[in-house]
Formats: C-alpha cells, sequence, structure tokens
C-alpha cells in the first residue's frame, strides 16, 4: 500500500499548507499536523535553534497551528494523491484532564480524510502532555479513543488506522507499560521516536540550554533502542521509527531495529531532499 517506506514525519506541515509540493518529493506517505481543536500561536519566538555542530535541532514550538477545521479543509482541496497521516494533539490550554476531548474533537474532525491518525501525546512542548504515556493514564486516554475511532469507522465503511507517538526518554519498564497499553487497546501501529528532552550528547554546544525537543543525529541511538524494545513485546505491530535518519545506511539501521517503515525531518533540514530518494533506494535494496 506504501509506495516506499519512506515518509515526512509530523511537524514540518503543520497545517497541511504544502502537501502538493512535499508530495513532489517522492515520500511514501506524509504525516501533517501536530493539529489542535482550535487554532494557537504556540510559544513566542525564537523557539527553534540549530546545533548545526551536532546536525541537530531543538525546538519549543508548542503546537503551533491553525486549528483543525483549517487542516482537514486543505487535505480535502489537495492534489496530492499519497498516503496521508494526521497527527493530532490537545491546546495548551486544555487541562491534562481534559485532554480526552481535544483528542476525541480532532479524530472526529480528522476521520474522514486521514489515511491514518496519529495520537501525539510525547511532544515535550506542552506542558503535561507526556505524563499521558503511562499506565492507567494512557489506557484512559487510548481506550475511548480507540472505541470512537472503531465508531467512526463502521460509519464511514472503511477503517482509519490509530497509531500512538511515543517520547524517546522512557525507561525498559515504561516502554513495556506503553506496549501493554498499546496491545489492550488494539491499536493498528505506533510511531517511535518524539523529540527528547535529554541534552547529553549535546551538553558541549551553548545552544544546549534551551528549552524544548531536541531531534536530529543526537536521538538516533536512543530511538532505536525503544523501537528494538517495543518490538520485542509487540512482535507483529506496525511501527514508524523516526529520529536522527540522515543517510540510507541509517534508514537501513532503523528497520533492522524493529521499524516497517521510517521517517524523516530533522535530516532533511540538514541533507536536503535527496535524503528521500537516497533512503527510499536503500531500503527498497534490503528488501
Amino acid at each position: 500500500r506504501f509506495p516506499n517506506r519512506v515518509g515526512l514525519a509530523a511537524g514540518l506541515d503543520k497545517n497541511a499548507d504544502h502537501l502538493d509540493a512535499l508530495g513532489e518529493l517522492g515520500f511514501g506517505f506524509v504525516e501533517v499536523g501536530t493539529v489542535t481543536p482550535k487554532a494557537q500561536p504556540g510559544n513566542p519566538k525564537p523557539r527553534l535553534f540549530r546545533l548545526v555542530g551536532h546536525e541537530a535541532i531543538i525546538n519549543r514550538f508548542g503546537f503551533n497551528n491553525k486549528g483543525v477545521a483549517h487542516l482537514v479543509a486543505q487535505v480535502k482541496k489537495r492534489h496530492y494523491n499519497g498516503i496521508v497521516g494526521i497527527n493530532i494533539g490537545k491546546n495548551l490550554t486544555t487541562s491534562v484532564e481534559h485532554a480526552l476531548d481535544d483528542y476525541l474533537a480532532c479524530l472526529n474532525a480528522v476521520h474522514g480524510s486521514a489515511d491514518y491518525i496519529a495520537v501525539n501525546i510525547s511532544s515535550p512542548n506542552t506542558p503535561g502532555l507526556r505524563t499521558l504515556q503511562f499506565g492507567e493514564q494512557l489506557d484512559a486516554l487510548l481506550g475511548p479513543i480507540r472505541a470512537k475511532s472503531r465508531e467512526l469507522d463502521a460509519q464511514a465503511g472503511r477503517n482509519v488506522p490509530l497509531l500512538v507517538k511515543i517520547a524517546p526518554d522512557i525507561s525498559e519498564e515504561e516502554v513495556a507499560l506503553v506496549a501493554g497499553s498499546i496491545a489492550r487497546n488494539e491499536l493498528d501501529g505506533v510511531i517511535a521516536t518524539n523529540t527528547t528532552v535529554s541534552r547529553d550528547a549535546v551538553s558541549d554546544d551553548p545552544q544546549a540550554q534551551e528549552a524544548g525537543g531536541l531531534s536530529g543525529k543526537p536521538v538516533f541511538e536512543a530511538s532505536n533502542t525503544v523501537i528494538r524494545l517495543l518490538r520485542a513485546h509487540l512482535p507483529t505491530l506496525p511501527i514508524i521509527g523516526v529520529g536522527g535518519i540522515d543517510s540510507g545506511e541509517a534508514a537501513k539501521a532503523k528497520m533492522a531495529a524493529g521499524a516497517d517503515l521510517v521517517q524523516l525531518y530533522s535530516g532533511l533540514i540538514y541533507q536536503g531532499p535527496a535524503l528521500v530518494q537516497q533512503c527510499a533506494k536503500a531500503l527498497k535494496q534490503g528488501e
């Protein structure tokens, strides 16, 4: 179903304003968002920092987006006929206790236009969001979202896969808890991983102390570790591997860790659009 295994990660085209242009770059699929029910400006600028020596980026955008109605309108009028995933989140002004309401509102709005839906509970830039990743809180979130998505699937007569996107900053025990919740709630896949709050790999950079999520090369191994652990717990679940892919070889290593598909974002910024085909070719040769 996927023309190739290389996708665009969420965060680059938050509003689906550039789907047609991005579709020309040869991705096997494109993920837009993160989108929230209402438009919001995100955090004040500056909110993006390049750590060039490490081929890394720190961002603290804070889910800046034009709201779910705008995104859905953009997705509907696209010419790109490839696979489009929609990544959903909660508004900053919505408390963690009421986060479910926002996810359900987004799910309702995007279901008719999405080829898959990703529930983002792992951005470090929305206070409290990552607390939703574990144990009972994760079940309390995923259970109703799964139930609603099944209801919408039945109404639409088509199944829209439901995935969850998790953080790299989780222990082995926490991965086991997340995997248990994913299995219990019968999700269709997992995206591993989002950005990291760790600065261990970039501590020598003067910008390392900037708040936000770190992406790019320094996340590569951390994300691979989470993928390996997830794969051990969930032998057949589709995993989209993301984090620090900057070459065909890196894409192959992500697959070797247990991913079925991969996504790019920071690598694209540093290596340019040729990276898409480079990775797609490398993965095709490896099949």
